[in-house]
């Protein structure tokens, strides 16, 4: 037996490195799709910023609904091959090439025509990576059994999509965007020609992530679970079996904190790169520098997790790590509120922003690894109530309702813009300083309501380390 398949057992490092090297995949998309996406369409293209918060937003929607049924088709799904690679082998290519095209919109084209495409291919891109990250996550909670050792895998899968997806931002702002500066666009982050080239990158390198999982994980396939005897069942019976496995308090608790943690990623996602260009006034060389720290961050986060799962137990620990997170987030933008920072273009800004950045993102890495780790755990307290494994349903209902509202903090972000009547198309220089006191008057407490709201639904989940241990005792007496 290979060590995954000893109840309690470690996944060797050779499986950790294969499992988090495919999250890579997601992480460039969400990489592109949270910093870049509006920026693209809105300021380079020049379509209005409320049909691109909203084409975003209906292609979010549409992803969430198809998530349940991956996760449940997934579940069931047999081929020699087993329930979950099929679908990492078929995503790769499909999701690869969409991408690109999001990147190469058509020229001379309507504002209608640019939404409706633009609507199109993200819905098709969203589709496509969750048929590879649903059955790919769901893959975890049978490489890792044991309560601390789900901390270490999910802290592995949050580095490399943390570190793989910034590899690409950072590419972006030191190298692409200075490329593509010319005289009539001093700003490279303005050509549209840079994007192309970044799309063009960014989808062979999700090609390869995907593929370097399925293969680097493939020879568990004989150890893994076979679903269970095949029924014929209806659409009312699937979805009311999807609810029937969902339904108890802990999996409630993170439900609602996945939809306010959505709603704030979304918000300052969107919005992450016009503090740093406009409300800051980086340069591309200073965000992609930035941007670097994610690296020390995922590795502070990453390792950080499975010694916060033994210290303080996954629940206390990602309360404790979620307030820290919540209060560091936008420190340095309430202090430049009241004045209390120096003026842009000191040095001492970009430092200043640079640290509080790097140990923030390096929180939140390490609260999100924790908080996906208490969802695997669940999985167990299901099949004890149930009888059935559905890795997949857990997983997709986690990513359905963040897809869901993520868009709401999405358009949130480009209403944001509206009212603080950021022009189309301008240099951070054209920008007044009334517009920008205004950005940052409005994301504070938006960040703060959401954060605190995600982190009360946190601290209601129930299921301890020895609850886990009970349910996978109860689990090997059934044999």
């Amino acid at each position: 037996m290979t060590p995954a398949d000893v109840p309690g057992g470690a996944p060797t490092l050779r499986t950790k490195l294969a499992y988090g090297f495919g999250a890579g995949a997601y992480g460039v998309k969400d990489g592109g799709f949270s910093y870049f996406l509006l920026l693209f369409y809105s300021q380079v293209i020049g379509v209005d910023a409320r049909l691109v918060g909203l084409a975003i937003t209906l292609a979010l929607v549409m992803d969430a609904i198809v998530d349940p049924v991956i996760g449940y088709w997934s579940d069931n799904f047999r081929s020699r091959w087993g329930r979950r690679h099929p679908f990492l082998y078929a995503s790769a290519l499909p999701t690869a090439g969409i991408y690109f095209l999001v990147w190469d919109p058509p020229t001379g084209w309507s504002q209608t025509a640019l939404f409706w495409y633009l609507l199109g291919l993200a819905s098709l891109t969203r589709i496509s990576i969750s048929l590879y990250e649903i059955p790919s996550t769901a893959l975890g909670p049978e490489l890792a059994k044991s309560y601390d050792e789900r901390s270490a895998l999910f802290g592995w899968r949050l580095f490399f999509a943390w570190v793989i997806g910034s590899i690409m931002t950072v590419a972006n702002f030191t190298l692409i965007f200075p490329a593509f500066a010319t005289s009539a666009i001093p700003n490279g982050q303005f050509n549209r020609d840079a994007y192309q080239l970044y799309g063009m990158i960014a989808s062979v390198l999700i090609f390869v992530a995907i593929m370097a999982s399925a293969l680097g994980t493939h020879s568990h396939i004989k150890h893994l679970r076979s679903p269970q005897a095949q029924r014929a069942l209806g659409l009312k019976a699937i979805f009311r079996e999807i609810f029937d496995t969902i339904a108890n308090r802990d999996f409630t608790a993170l439900f609602m904190a996945a939809i306010f943690g959505a709603i704030a990623t979304g918000i300052s996602a969107s919005l992450s790169f016009y503090f740093s260009a406009y409300f800051w006034g980086f340069t591309s060389q200073q965000i992609g520098l930035i941007t670097m720290s994610v690296f020390l961050s995922a590795a502070i986060g990453g390792g950080m997790s499975p010694l916060v799962s033994r210290r303080l137990g996954k629940q206390r620990g990602a309360v404790v790590i979620g307030l820290l997170a919540g209060l560091a987030l936008p420190l340095p933008i309430i202090l430049r509120l009241f004045g209390l920072l120096p003026p842009n273009g000191d040095p001492a800004i970009f430092w200043i922003v640079f640290f509080v950045t790097m140990i923030d993102v390096g929180l939140i890495i390490c609260f999100q690894a924790l908080t996906a780790s208490m969802l695997a755990d669940l999985v167990e307290q299901a099949e004890v109530r149930t009888g059935r494994r559905n890795e997949g349903i857990f997983f997709a209902a986690n990513t359905f309702i963040r897809k869901a509202v993520q868009g709401l903090g999405v358009m949130a972000a480009s209403f944001v813009l509206t009212l603080a009547q950021f022009p189309k198309g301008a240099n951070p220089s054209q920008v007044p300083e009334s517009s920008l006191w205004q950005l940052g008057a409005t994301y504070v407490p938006a960040i703060w309501l959401v954060w605190g709201l995600m982190i009360f639904a946190v601290s209601r989940y129930r299921l301890s380390r020895a609850g886990h241990e009970a349910n996978l005792a109860t689990l090997a007496e059934r044999g």
